[in-house]
C-alpha cells in the first residue's frame, strides 16, 4: 500500500510540473509584428512590469496614419528592451514575440513576450530597418 501512495504521489507531483511547465514556460507561438510603437509603460499594484502597445494597421494613408488598425498588447521582462522600446515611442517598429499559454503575475499582463525590435528609419531616406 506504501508503495502504491508514492507511485500516486509522484505521478501527481509529475503531472502537476507539466501542467505548470505547458501553461507558463512552453511558447505556443513565436514570431514579428509589425506597427507603430504607442505606449509603453511600467506599471502595476504590487508587481511592476513593462506593458507596451502597438498599432498594427492594415491600411496606411498618405499622412502616415493608420485608417484601419487593431492592438497589439505586449509585456517585456528585459529592462534593456524596455529602454530601447521607451526610445522609439510614435515610430515604426518591428517587434519579435514569444507567446506563452499564460503568464504569472510578476511577469506581465500579457501572454505576448517582446524579446527584441527594429527600428523603420524614415523610408524617405532610403534605408530599411536596423
Amino acid at each position: 500500500m506504501k508503495k502504491f501512495a508514492l507511485v500516486l504521489l509522484l505521478a501527481i507531483i509529475l503531472i502537476v510540473s507539466l501542467g505548470i511547465y505547458w501553461k507558463y514556460s512552453f511558447t505556443y507561438s513565436e514570431g514579428y509584428r509589425a506597427g507603430l510603437l504607442q505606449k509603453i509603460s511600467y506599471k502595476g499594484n504590487i508587481f511592476k512590469t513593462y506593458e507596451g502597445e502597438m498599432i498594427l494597421s492594415s491600411i496606411q494613408s498618405y499622412t502616415n496614419v493608420a485608417i484601419a488598425s487593431e492592438k497589439f498588447f505586449f509585456s517585456v521582462t528585459d529592462k534593456t528592451v524596455a529602454v530601447q522600446l521607451e526610445k522609439v515611442q510614435g515610430e515604426s517598429v518591428i517587434l519579435h514575440y514569444v507567446e506563452k499559454n499564460g503568464t504569472f503575475p510578476w511577469k506581465g499582463e500579457s501572454t505576448y513576450f517582446v524579446d527584441s525590435l527594429k527600428v523603420n528609419i524614415s523610408p524617405a531616406s532610403g534605408h530599411g530597418f536596423h
